[in-house]
């Protein structure tokens, strides 16, 4: 793939995670309100796609349940600021295993293991206009915790998203990933152009240099569609590469709690910062309608609401 900046450029906002950090800043928001209305503040700082998790509203800990994902939707379609919407369906594929001297039974205080169905009754049910596919198993920071997605388990979630109509954007933590990626376009289970996440930085997958990161760059697909982000004191830095190597950009909480050391930042802030480093790149920050038309995009309601925006 030939070296050119995006001059075009869209911003997600990762705006939660499923992460233990709803205790290390005040500003991660819990409750689906509370996730709407950051969602809502990045969108209207720049963001035209806001990526989102919920939690249990009362512990802050990651949740799975429907109905949660059900409100935040409801939320944020409701409100009056444009915004695509796109869903995680990472969540149901946590092995966490015993000691190395014991790794049977599992650990059923972390491992979450659901069927495909399972995983995407949310998506089926909320219809975003994206959602995540995890596009391959990897060793995820914690000593014996597996984020395991099969290849059977992926070619079934994604020809659910296909029939749904919703867009998979395939995150990628390795350049197996892509591999796998591709496979399944050239199957026929995901429709092409492609569109693609690469999440730098993210212990034990691909490490953020920029020897990496250009590896990566250089699978993609030239007719796909391309972010990448990745974490902490590296968010930022990490906006000026996507843009420079052709992509486009994420921020968020999920990523990055602070603005600059020692001060916790919103969702929003990240969303302004990353719009001033665009525009200071001589690119531009496109909204809402023009990445549905570059993606293609199918804007609908939940299943069981009459009401379209």
């Amino acid at each position: 793939m030939p070296l050119e900046m995006n001059r075009e450029v869209f911003i997600t906002c990762a705006v939660t995670g499923s992460g233990s950090t709803q205790d290390r800043s005040p500003h991660v928001p819990r409750s689906s309100r509370e996730i709407a209305a950051s969602a809502l503040d990045a969108a209207r700082a720049g963001a035209a796609v806001v990526h989102c998790h919920v939690r249990d509203p009362e512990t802050g800990a990651a949740s799975r349940d429907p109905r949660l994902y059900r409100q935040l939707s409801e939320l944020i379609r409701a409100s009056e600021v444009d915004v695509v919407l796109n869903l995680t369906a990472g969540m149901g594929g946590d092995i966490v295993t015993g000691p190395p001297d014991a790794p049977l039974p599992l650990n059923n205080d972390g491992t979450d293991l659901a069927s495909a169905a399972d995983r995407m009754e949310h998506v089926a049910d909320c219809l975003p206009e994206i959602c995540t596919l995890d596009c391959g198993t990897m060793n995820f920071a914690e000593a014996d915790y597996v984020m395991t997605n099969t290849p059977g388990m992926l070619r079934a979630m994604g020809r659910m998203m296909t029939e749904l109509q919703v867009k998979p954007e395939i995150e990628a933590f390795d350049s197996g990933h892509l591999w796998f990626a591709k496979q399944l376009v050239n199957e026929g289970i995901l429709r092409g152009p492609a569109l693609v996440q690469l999440c730098m930085g993210v212990p034990w997958g691909a490490p953020d240099d920029l020897n990496t990161f250009m590896a990566m760059v250089n699978n993609i697909p030239e007719s796909w569609t391309w972010s990448a982000f990745s974490l902490g004191r590296h968010q930022m830095p990490y906006v000026a590469a996507a843009v420079l190597a052709g992509g486009n950009v994420r921020v968020g909480l999920e990523d990055n709690l602070y603005l600059e050391k020692g001060v916790p930042a919103t969702n929003a802030q990240l969303v302004a910062r990353a719009v001033e480093i665009i525009e200071r790149l001589g690119a531009r920050v496109i909204g809402p309608q023009e990445v549905r038309e570059r993606l293609g995009l199918v804007k609908r309601a939940p299943r069981g609401d009459a009401k379209t925006r």
